[in-house]
């Protein structure tokens, strides 16, 4: 059998397979199915410059899939989920106007809504330093970390 995959298998094989595994990642959203292709088209590469036994190719797919995976997982991903998403919804949240459904005026804190979700949600907790009763109309001027800061419109 693995004379017959020494004879069988060529670089072709591996780029194709790799392709696969790469184009799959659209069902494993991690990064880690594209990584496990990204290193069978290097296999692939290799085999095309090199003449290696299978049992070769399949430790140097094994060998650089580690790498990539270890590399990706440990370096690159982490400094990437470091970024803070706070300021990202800024520029979609300013100006824009809600109804008051809550509203305490003793801590300047309520809740509001939206017509449509903004941001993923349509309710939010607002932060306002003027009186407000449900129903008010307010318009979002800053962000206070999850809460919206608003004024009466």
């Amino acid at each position: 059998m693995i004379e017959w995959l020494d004879t069988h298998i060529v670089y072709w094989h591996w780029v194709v397979f790799g392709l696969l595994l790469a184009a799959s990642e659209i069902f494993v959203p991690a990064f880690f199915m594209l990584w496990l292709g990204v290193s069978a088209i290097a296999v692939g590469v290799i085999l095309s410059v090199v003449s290696i036994s299978f049992s070769t190719q399949l430790l140097v797919w094994i060998i650089l899939s580690m790498i990539c995976l270890v590399t990706w997982f440990k370096y690159i991903s982490p400094m990437m989920h470091d970024r803070s998403l706070s300021g990202m919804a800024m520029e979609k949240l300013l100006g824009n106007e809600g109804t008051v459904t809550d509203y305490n005026n003793i801590t300047n804190r309520g809740r509001m809504k939206f017509p449509a979700p903004i941001v993923g949600s349509d309710e939010w907790e607002i932060i306002c330093n003027v009186d407000l009763t449900p129903g008010d109309r307010v318009v979002i001027v800053d962000l206070s970390g999850n809460s919206l800061i608003v004024k009466k419109k």
